[in-house]
């Protein structure tokens, strides 16, 4: 039923669509913050659903937003879906935009907003394979639209005690983190049966590579995982899921209102002269 799914602060009070043109129009501007959430259809493995990364961004920003007032002026608007899942083409499911596509999807969506008379925008990421992509493009809406352009990938680092040291550092798809937070949020979609750990193996003397961060190197999930995981599944639960999603919501929605107060034009200090 649709009544299940659209309640809460979220879809209630703070869902951008559920507003009437009149309504858009006379909404204070200056301090909007309009939240796009951009996730992925993709292969996770053989536990998870290929939905997963656009669950979890949906799952996070709903309990965000409960955590909001009625008066934040900060505002949701549909996800979109799919993302730059190149990597993941070769297994069964996976969906992918290109990098075109994407990038002319999220601007358009900016140029309509701005049009709408909004200066701010947050481009909400939970699929690591667009992280590039949004921040190139996250500068061009700037320099285009003059808006201002946030961008999240959520986590809090709250919930390290709660994973492995080698889970942090190389579990980064449909592992104990991703498992469990889907397993809280919608754990009829999750068959712990079939979970699995798989971490890559890289030789010991690598010392400045790296799946992801500022010294890595390009793969794709052939290259890494012959199950499509790259992390310890079996290790996830219901409980670990429920306190990682409450942790990152309450990082979330710091974060938000941060934005939503943040002024680009003053954050210039006068320059010293000699």
């Amino acid at each position: 039923m649709l009544n299940e799914r659209y309640q809460g602060m979220a879809f209630e009070k703070k869902f951008f669509p559920r507003l009437k043109t009149e309504e858009v129009k006379h909404l204070k501007k200056d301090d909007a913050l309009i939240v796009l959430p951009i996730g992925a259809v993709e292969q996770h493995g053989p536990h998870l659903p290929i939905y997963t990364d656009t669950l979890i961004g949906e799952g996070v920003l709903i309990e965000a937003f409960e955590l909001l007032d009625e008066s934040d002026n900060i505002w949701m608007l549909p996800p979109i879906p799919y993302g730059k899942s190149t990597e993941h083409l070769t297994r069964s499911g996976t969906i992918s935009l290109s990098s075109a596509t994407l990038y002319a999807f999220v601007m358009d969506i900016a140029k309509s907003i701005q049009q709408s008379g909004f200066k701010k925008l947050l481009l909400f990421n939970t699929h690591g394979g667009n992280h590039d992509l949004l921040n190139m493009v996250a500068r061009d809406i700037r320099v285009e639209t003059g808006m201002m352009v946030f961008r999240l990938n959520p986590c809090s680092e709250k919930t390290n005690s709660l994973i492995s040291e080698k889970e942090q550092q190389y579990g980064i798809h449909g592992g104990d983190v991703e498992t469990s937070m889907v397993l809280s949020f919608k754990s009829n979609w999750v068959d712990m049966e079939k979970s699995t750990r798989e971490f890559v193996h890289l030789p010991e003397e690598t010392k400045h590579l790296y799946l992801k961060g500022s010294s890595y190197f390009a793969w794709v999930i052939d290259d890494i995982s012959h199950s499509g995981v790259a992390g310890d599944a079996t290790k996830a639960s219901v409980e670990k899921g429920t306190l990682i999603n409450k942790s990152v919501a309450e990082t979330v929605v710091d974060a938000l209102r941060e934005m939503a107060r943040f002024d680009i034009e003053s954050i210039k200090s006068e320059a010293v002269k000699q």
